[in-house]
């Protein structure tokens, strides 16, 4: 099989609306915790999840922006191939309400019962610099570091 487009990624990813984001503790552990899309997939190497300000997440992410972000597909349903990616990336913290307003979802209201106006609502962008995915029997790794530099 030929190696994936990030295009082909996305639309890989459009079913999966739960990651895993891993950040250094102040201790230099891994933690990770599970993050939603809220299956907002246009995937072009940026990745967006809401948080609070005072949540572990953004601590950690002040201290060291290296993150990884890791994808399952669902499985063994129908026959389909298990779809993994793994991604390496730098986190932002971004608390501008029209960055939120434009990233956020009605479902998000259950978490942020004041919207875009909840206090100290924050979000965390993840810009990937290295992606690898398993496609089945299949793997592939995609570079995007150039793509930060500009």
């Amino acid at each position: 099989m030929a190696d994936l487009s990030l295009t082909e990624i996305s639309e890989k990813m459009r079913d999966i609306d739960f990651a895993v984001l891993s950040t250094r503790t102040d201790g230099g552990a891994v933690a990770g915790r599970p993050m939603s899309n809220n299956r907002q997939v246009d995937y072009d190497g940026d990745s967006f999840f809401f948080t609070c300000e005072d949540a572990r997440t953004v601590s950690d992410i002040r201290r060291d922006p290296n993150v990884g972000l890791t994808y399952q597909s669902k499985s063994g349903m129908l026959g389909m191939k298990p779809f993994f990616i793994t991604v390496e990336g730098r986190a932002e913290l971004i608390q501008d309400k029209a960055e939120f307003a434009e990233h956020w979802t009605k479902d998000l209201d259950a978490w942020f019962k004041q919207g875009i106006d909840t206090p100290g609502l924050t979000l965390i962008k993840v810009v990937a610099e290295r992606l690898h995915y398993w496609d089945g029997y299949d793997s592939g790794e995609i570079t995007l570091k150039a793509r930060i530099a500009a």
